[in-house]
């Protein structure tokens, strides 16, 4: 085995013990004489313009050296909080620390650093952006945290729209997004747990919990799950997510994602468990149900009323984005005695001019309505609008007047795009546009019961997808009533006094006992009482 790989053999956890042992090899220790440390730093990082290697005098009587990416750092800081001040002549009655201990305490006022003895650790961390110090005769390095990467603004999330709600967004850094999480959650009981996954990359990734509130062994699947990935380069948080889900080949998402850490701050305080990478605006939440999936935060901060309204019309139109194409199909070809007379004469005179039949004809212009929809996702965000309304607009009426197509089936597939996009979750409504196409195509062959068929074995696959043990429906299959008061609907809070069942939470109880007022509350801006006093006749007035 070369030297590389028996440096970076396994996956690194900085912030465990047991990972230590196992990702830093015992026959890799820092060498005390400078000369061979730097020469084994040069050997494993390369020939490379960025790599600086600066000598200098450790108060002018030890030889020392700076090693440090500069594209990663900030030069700044480097001269001034590190080179300037080890590098300071000291006066004739100055006692100076040459000891290891004494430069830390006394001359670098640094509040983030580390010392170590490996080899590996000082590689991995100069390739994250540290600086290292190194000096001839100290057995151990010091790792100086100097990064300095460019990065884009906390902005509104791009991928959800917010209503009513926090407009700030996830970033690609994940110490910014960790520090959003601790801004919006200072409890001691939220946990950051960090290890490295990739044996090129070296991804930086993170899971949180609520300690007081996650179920224990759900945190156990979790770690064990995310331990046993073995892959050279993770570069997105979705290269995680198809990893650990129970179920590959199923078209449902068994993992959720978001960019925006309200919603994550409401999962965590559920006991749910979340998953962030560095790199990656989007965080992972496991476990998930599929309620979870057409539900938004938003529904949390309007009044009970109107966010049950809401989410109800969000899973009819999703719903009818499932089936409406299908039910169309099996009523014109196989069961046109169920439309109403009026409507049937109106859809035979639409459907008069085209040789197809419907289940020809609504797959073509379903599938150009999907490969228009692709093309605007693709195109600048400039052209991409602009191109999807014209072309819609333009294929359309050109398909109607060709005859490829009745007024009908256009209304239809429209209505179908438009609740598809309902949808909260984009890799939701990915998977039921997949799916309406096999469901059509059973419409197509046998009506009405080649609809109901499809529905059948939709349903038995989610009965059988389970997220880390958690079954997909819950908590319809299996059954708890107390669930369903925000699953269809949103129950006003003090009726959602608990927290769901099927996660096992530590603390079940989310919710107080609502205190009553001794009094009826009296309305301090009655008209009667505010400024109107009854005023006493005086001198006979």
């Amino acid at each position: 085995m070369s030297w590389w790989k028996r440096l970076f053999k396994g996956s690194g956890n900085k912030s465990s013990q047991r990972n230590r042992k196992t990702a830093v090899p015992q026959e890799s220790p820092l060498d005390s004489v400078l000369e061979r440390v730097l020469r084994q730093v040069s050997d494993l990082l390369g020939e490379n313009d960025d790599l600086v290697i600066r000598r200098f005098s450790l108060f002018g009587q030890r030889e020392a050296a700076l090693i440090y990416f500069s594209t990663l750092v900030q030069k700044e800081r480097i001269h001034q909080d590190i080179l300037k001040p080890l590098m300071r002549i000291p006066a004739e009655n100055d006692e100076v620390p040459l000891t290891q201990e004494g430069v830390l305490r006394e001359i670098l006022h640094y509040g983030k650093y580390q010392v170590t003895d490996h080899l590996p650790d000082v590689v991995e961390e100069i390739l994250r952006g540290s600086t290292a110090v190194l000096v001839d005769g100290f057995s151990q390095g010091i790792l100086l945290e100097t990064r300095n990467v460019e990065k884009r603004s906390i902005s509104e999330p791009q991928s959800e729209r917010v209503v009513r709600g926090s407009r700030e967004g996830f970033i690609e850094q994940l110490d910014a997004n960790l520090s959003l999480l601790r801004y919006r959650l200072p409890n001691p009981d939220l946990t950051v747990k960090t290890f490295t996954v990739g044996t090129k990359t070296r991804s930086k990734v993170a899971y949180c919990y609520m300690r007081d509130v996650a179920q224990p062994a759900l945190v156990r699947e979790v770690e064990d799950r995310l331990q046993a990935i073995e892959i050279d380069g993770v570069l997105e948080s979705g290269y995680l997510e198809q990893f650990i889900q129970d179920h590959h080949l199923s078209p449902f998402p068994q993992v959720a994602n978001t960019e925006r850490p309200d919603v994550v701050v409401s999962e965590l305080l559920e006991g749910r468990v979340i998953i962030l990478m560095e790199g990656s605006p989007f965080v992972l939440m496991v476990p998930v149900v599929f309620a979870q999936f057409y539900q938004t935060v938003d529904d949390y901060s309007e009044r009970f009323l109107i966010g049950s309204l809401i989410r109800l019309i969000r899973v009819l139109a999703i719903l009818s984005s499932l089936f409406f194409p299908a039910i169309y199909v099996s009523l014109v070809s196989f069961h046109p005695e169920l439309i109403p007379t009026d409507f049937a004469v109106a859809v035979a005179g639409g459907r008069a001019g085209v040789p197809f039949p419907a289940i020809a004809e609504v797959l073509f212009v379903e599938i150009s309505m999907e490969i228009l929809r692709e093309a605007s996702v693709r195109l600048p965000q400039q052209v991409g609008s602009a191109f999807s309304i014209i072309g819609i607009l333009v294929v359309g009426q050109a398909a109607v007047d060709a005859g490829f197509a009745s007024p009908i089936t256009v209304v239809i597939v429209a209505l179908t795009t438009i609740g598809s996009f309902a949808a909260p979750a984009y890799n939701v409504s990915i998977s039921f546009r997949m799916l309406r196409f096999p469901i059509l195509v059973l419409a197509g062959i046998f009506g009405l019961y080649g609809v109901m068929v499809g529905a059948v074995m939709i349903a038995n696959h989610m009965l059988s997808l389970r997220s880390f043990g958690v079954p997909y429906l819950t908590p319809f299959s299996p059954e708890n009533r107390r669930g369903w008061l925000d699953t269809l609907i949103r129950a006003p809070f003090w009726m959602l006094r608990r927290r769901p069942a099927f996660l096992h939470p530590l603390q079940r109880q989310r919710l107080g006992t609502i205190r009553k007022l001794k009094k009826e509350p009296s309305n301090t801006l009655d008209p009667m009482k505010a400024g109107n006093e009854r005023r006493e006749p005086r001198d006979g007035v």
